[in-house]
């Protein structure tokens, strides 16, 4: 008989928790709306791709700091904040802003900025954003770009 109570007693628990488990989850919309950019999930390397369409629409209520990588850096998106040659970010993280603030990364074509990210995340980062195609896929969705 005490046996079968601890069974049942434990199927129950389980049951709870199971249940518990099955909530809806939370959203992470409320994080999104305070930084003015997606919440999607990080990649393998720790930081998430950023769509010239989403950085399009975060601009708007910009609550970043944008960081041109590329080096030479000719051009920049409107309202960028830094520019910092992205071999060279690490050397660099007292320009940053906190760990826990979002930073969005471009360069030209996206591969300087997928570099920088990825040394940004290692270095305890968590909020970075790579924009896909850098400043050439903004300039071909129809953006325009900053002389220096």
């Amino acid at each position: 008989m005490k046996a079968r109570m601890i069974s049942i007693t434990c199927l129950w628990t389980l049951l709870v928790l199971v249940l518990a488990a099955c909530g809806e989850p939370v959203s992470p919309a409320a994080t999104a709306a305070s930084i003015g950019l997606p919440v999607p999930l990080k990649n393998a390397a720790g930081f998430i791709d950023l769509s010239v369409e989403q950085l399009a629409k975060s601009m708007r209520s910009k609550n970043f700091t944008l960081v041109n990588v590329h080096v030479p850096d000719p051009e920049n998106l409107p309202n960028t904040d830094l520019s910092v040659p992205f071999d060279q970010i690490t050397g660099h993280l007292d320009r940053l802003p906190g760990k826990d603030a979002p930073i969005v990364l471009y360069c030209r074509s996206g591969g300087m900025s997928t570099q920088a990210a990825a040394a940004l995340a290692a270095a305890g980062y968590t909020k970075i954003y790579e924009l896909d195609g850098g400043f050439n896929a903004w300039k071909a969705a129809g953006h325009d770009l900053v002389k220096k």
